[in-house]
């Protein structure tokens, strides 16, 4: 179920995207953070608590890349290139992405 608005607004051709294994559709345009978000994933990254499972579960806060709760793994499968941690909320979608986020 996507949670993207869908009266009156104009979207380019979906792309593929991968999270966490998953082919999920996104447009380029939109941020990484915004495709999660519409996929139903709120949980981005885990702060470095004492908690089991990693610490307390992050969502963006501040949408605008100050804060960096918002850290995810990005690879993109064209470049070969090795995964890094990105803000999601700063960084564009495209096609091929594959993004891993921790469980929630």
């Amino acid at each position: 179920m996507s949670l993207r608005i869908t009266t009156n607004v104009a979207r380019p051709q979906p792309v593929t995207i991968h999270i966490n294994g998953k082919e999920v559709s996104a447009y380029e345009g939109e941020t990484v953070a915004t495709a999660l978000i519409a996929a139903g994933v709120l949980t981005m990254s885990r702060d470095e608590g004492s908690n089991v499972g990693g610490g307390r579960a992050r969502s963006p806060f501040c949408n605008m890349g100050v804060c960096f709760d918002c850290l995810v793994e990005i690879s993109d499968a064209a470049s070969g290139a090795e995964p890094v941690r990105a803000r999601a909320c700063l960084t564009p979608v495209r096609a091929g992405l594959h993004i891993t986020v921790p469980a929630t």
